[in-house]
């Protein structure tokens, strides 16, 4: 006999149901598209791969736009002057381990050399309490706008662990971007409730999140 399904009923997350804090992109028929390929079981490894690369480029692109920038002007080839735009310095990325190191190479894509950190967290066998193993940090980053990035929160209690660490080193809560793929309400709700000052990008929010996507992506399985 073929197994009952779970069906993951349909679930629309308002930004205005969690406040300013949460971006959810879009749900354009492309975005729905790469949602779909990561939550289907069938979906080769490669496949995977190729759409989560996609997908996280979108979430790096939208959580650059909540980074400082400046003013500048510059000269064309042609020797016209044109009023444009360039990043502030002082940001950074965090990936937590080991999930989150698979956001890293879209985040250089976007940004070139930027400096990247990395924070290590494991729930305990018995307990199921999250511990924090081992971070490392680039110079000076307390003062950095921080990208941390994680892209499955189910509970938040990693990410709030990763929180934890970063104001211990402080970083201020007003200087952190999640980025993140898929997360849960109670999660998000969790995050903001504990920090209020953090912004979140995300694609998508729902009760039923794709807990495999660090195994798929690694292989690991």
């Amino acid at each position: 006999m073929e197994p009952d399904v779970i069906q993951i009923a349909p679930y629309v997350a308002k930004e205005e149901d969690f406040g300013p804090q949460l971006i959810t992109l879009k749900s354009t028929n492309n975005v729905k598209e790469l949602q779909t390929y990561l939550r289907d079981k069938t979906t080769s490894r490669s496949d995977f791969i190729f759409y989560a690369d996609r997908l996280i480029r979108l979430v790096v692109e939208e959580g650059l736009n909540l980074l400082p920038y400046q003013k500048c002007k510059v000269t064309t080839p042609t020797g016209h002057e044109y009023q444009g735009l360039k990043y502030e310095k002082g940001n950074c990325g965090v990936s937590i381990i080991r999930s989150g190191e698979a956001m890293e190479q879209g985040l250089q894509n976007c940004c070139g050399p930027i400096r990247i950190g990395k924070i290590l967290i494991q729930s305990d066998a018995d307990t199921h309490e999250a511990r924090v193993l081992y971070s490392n940090f680039p110079p000076e980053f307390s003062s950095r706008k921080v990208l941390l990035m994680y892209p499955i929160m189910s509970t938040g209690n990693t990410v709030t662990k990763a929180m934890n660490v970063l104001k211990n080193h402080e970083v201020k809560e007003k200087n952190v971007i999640l980025l993140n793929l898929f997360c849960t309400p109670r999660a998000v709700k969790s995050l903001i409730s504990s920090f209020p000052g953090i912004s979140i990008v995300t694609t998508e929010v729902h009760p039923v999140a794709p807990n495999h996507f660090g195994q798929k992506y690694f292989g690991t399985e």
